[in-house]
């Protein structure tokens, strides 16, 4: 007959320590991860902000009002299929919006074509838009501000090369610019609730 071995004994202990550790870890995570809300980006279910919902339906009622320019009109066009996911103007806007934009073109970049002078080889387009966004019935201010977004291009030395690239890097700060607006507009509706 043998005598009992302590090491064994303590590991015995410190294993049965272990595993109820793990247990307890385990289990906490389980409870953490169960009050983890997560749902996906462009779902359709409502926003909530504080206990406050404002749903799709809200931001499909915002009417956009007509703009003069170019640049200011693309990013109209995707600020209303933002809203409305491609439904077009409401019949019966609830909220409307003033929107002006603005352009600035630089140059960001510049190579020495000879001793005397430069030659500008990369530009930066900034879109800036200011936004009113109002009640139809009552006509009270919503929310209001001034959002920006900037697109570099490249400019090649053939004259209509650089004309395209400047457009689309216009085109492209105008749906980036319309993608921050929506959501500015998504704000300032929740902080309204």
């Amino acid at each position: 007959m043998s005598l009992p071995d302590p090491a064994k004994q303590t590991m015995n202990r410190s294993g049965v320590r272990a595993g109820r550790l793990v247990t307890g870890a385990v289990l906490l995570s389980v409870a953490l991860a169960s009050a983890c809300t997560v749902r996906p980006l462009y779902s359709n279910q409502p926003l909530t902000v504080g206990g406050q919902t404002i749903a799709t339906e809200e931001l499909a009622s915002i009417s956009v009002k007509p703009v003069r320019t170019r640049y200011a009109q693309q990013v109209r066009n995707n600020l209303i299929f933002g809203l409305t996911h491609g439904k077009g103007e409401p019949a019966s806007p609830v909220y409307s919006l003033d929107l002006g934009v603005t352009e600035s073109i630089q140059s960001a970049a510049s190579i020495q074509v000879t001793t005397d002078q430069d030659e500008p080889s990369a530009g930066i387009v900034t879109l800036t838009a200011d936004y009113r966004l109002t009640e139809v019935s009552t006509g009270k201010l919503v929310g209001a501000g001034k959002r920006s977004i900037s697109s570099s291009f490249d400019r090649p030395k053939q004259e209509f090369a650089t004309y395209r690239a400047e457009l689309d890097a216009e085109n492209r700060a105008a749906r980036e610019l319309a993608e921050i607006l929506r959501l500015a507009l998504a704000q300032d509706l929740a902080k309204r609730k």
